[in-house]
């Protein structure tokens, strides 16, 4: 019998995913920066770990008007001409000046027109307010505008986020694909169906060969899908093998935070998601849940490459228990 969902170890495994101190002090000062609400918390997915300097912002260049900005909480890709600028994502709100006194000194830095959000999560859409009020036009999922426009509750954050503002909301929303010509460079996108969240979009740079996947690749730790809103480790199956097909061995892949990937590492992180869902199916069937997951090892061959596994197994049994019916093949 498939036991409900419990709160389990989900401590441990948060500060295990974000490689902070374990002890008892580290606890007493994680339970003091809950208590302290919103304000004691770090923006976005990676709640509670030191943000990156606004110094610490780096610009790679990916082709000659194409450039990777990372350090801004998650990375943001900009398209530069002489008529503007469009990105995909825009980083943490504390970010936010540093980010677009970085993105001015680029080719069309300083009349950002277009921007995708990638998903809700505020580290990817930290500077909405700014640049839609500034006369840029958002461009996002319709679940992504849904979340972004209500109170979210995190459980596995134990974090409440508010409604954004009106002008962080995106003015343009798709449900299935779509694709737009900026400076004459043609730019495609599509839905990642229930991934990472369930409004998470693909955007391909097809003449740079450049393919910006969001938080559904994740670069040196293992993948989070954010069951409060919608992500599932099936979905995730499903998201990174679409984004294998839309890729070859020379495509780059930009995750959502950490260096540039190649179809390679895409294939790894597909063939690992896939394995785990089966195996960790079976075992749920058997009546253990994420406790019983964390005692057993289950991961144990793939820890090396993707660090601690005990926040993704917690999220990862939370979205399977939600998807019990699909996966025994009743809907």
């Amino acid at each position: 019998m498939l036991q409900a969902p419990v709160s389990g170890s989900f401590y441990s495994a948060f500060v295990g995913y974000h490689g902070m101190d374990v002890t008892a002090a580290g606890r007493r000062a994680f339970l003091k920066a809950l208590g302290g609400g919103a304000a004691g918390l770090v923006l976005g997915r990676h709640a509670l770990a030191a943000p990156a300097p606004a110094a610490g912002l780096a610009l790679q260049p990916l082709t000659d008007n194409l450039t990777l900005v990372s350090g801004a909480g998650g990375n943001v890709v900009a398209l530069g001409s002489p008529d503007g600028m469009l990105l995909v994502d825009c980083g943490a709100p504390e970010h936010t000046p540093a980010l677009l006194a970085a993105l001015a000194g680029l080719p069309g830095g300083r009349r950002i027109t277009q921007v995708f959000n990638t998903h809700w999560h505020w580290d990817h859409t930290g500077a909405n307010e700014r640049l839609h009020q500034a006369g840029a036009s958002i461009l996002a999922h319709e679940n992504t505008r849904l979340w972004l426009g209500t109170t979210v509750w995190e459980e596995w954050q134990n974090r409440s986020y508010p409604p954004r503002p009106r002008s962080a909301l995106p003015d343009k929303t798709v449900y299935t694909s779509g694709s737009l010509t900026f400076a004459g460079e043609p730019v495609e996108y599509g839905y990642l169906a229930q991934a990472h969240t369930d409004g998470d979009l693909y955007v391909h740079l097809r003449r740079a060969n450049v393919l910006v996947a969001g938080d559904v690749v994740s670069v040196g730790r293992y993948p989070l899908s954010d069951y409060s809103t919608g992500g599932w480790i099936g979905g995730m199956v499903d998201a990174t093998q679409k984004l294998i097909d839309l890729s070859d061995d020379k495509t780059r892949i930009v995750p959502g935070t950490g260096p540039v990937q190649r179809r390679a590492d895409l294939i790894a992180a597909h063939d690992m998601l896939a394995s785990l869902k089966e195996s960790l199916w079976q075992l749920m069937r058997k009546g253990m849940n994420a406790d019983d997951w964390i005692a057993m090892d289950v991961t144990r061959e793939y820890d090396a490459k993707w660090g601690n596994p005990q926040l993704f197994l917690n999220t990862t049994y939370r979205g399977l228990y939600a998807h019990v019916r699909e996966m025994r093949g009743v809907v």
